[in-house]
């Protein structure tokens, strides 16, 4: 190889090796179980889904940083340490006392925001980590992700 083809190919490398990595997807699970337990009863809770991911909090918003369907307001995405009753709201028909038992001292974290295309939101996404199983007996390390579709 002559030394001219020789120092391309280094420079390919080299740039491949600095190249950021494309961010793999979330692998979401659907968890109907925690709509149940979280979302609200009735006809409303047609509007909600729930997701879980092993994946902590931080990672998820890094994965997420390129979706160009996420609609970026101020405030929005921001990881927050809030109180088990401001993550999980007050339409759920969950024992509050049993999920500020589970959580203790330690909330969880939550980042909100909305996510849509051409201007319009389409849906209310609000990410908890970490999240209760649907019995409220133990706290699961990874991510829920709660979907409010908007008509």
């Amino acid at each position: 190889m002559s030394p001219h083809k020789a120092g391309k190919v280094y420079l390919l490398l080299l740039l491949l090796s600095v190249a950021p990595a494309a961010q793999e997807p979330v692998a979401w699970r659907e968890a109907p179980d925690l709509v149940a337990v979280f979302g609200p009863p009735g006809p409303r809770a047609a509007s909600y889904s729930a997701y879980v991911t092993a994946l902590d909090l931080d990672a998820v918003l890094q994965r997420l940083t390129g979706d160009a369907t996420l609609q970026r307001p101020p405030g929005a995405w921001t990881p927050r340490a809030v109180l088990p009753a401001d993550a999980f709201g007050q339409t759920g028909a969950y024992d509050r006392w049993a999920l500020a038992r589970l959580y203790g001292a330690r909330g969880p974290r939550v980042a909100r925001g909305p996510k849509g295309e051409g201007g319009r939101v389409t849906e209310s996404w609000t990410l908890i980590s970490p999240y209760p199983d649907a019995t409220l007996q133990r706290l699961e390390p990874g991510t829920l992700l709660i979907v409010l579709r908007v008509p």
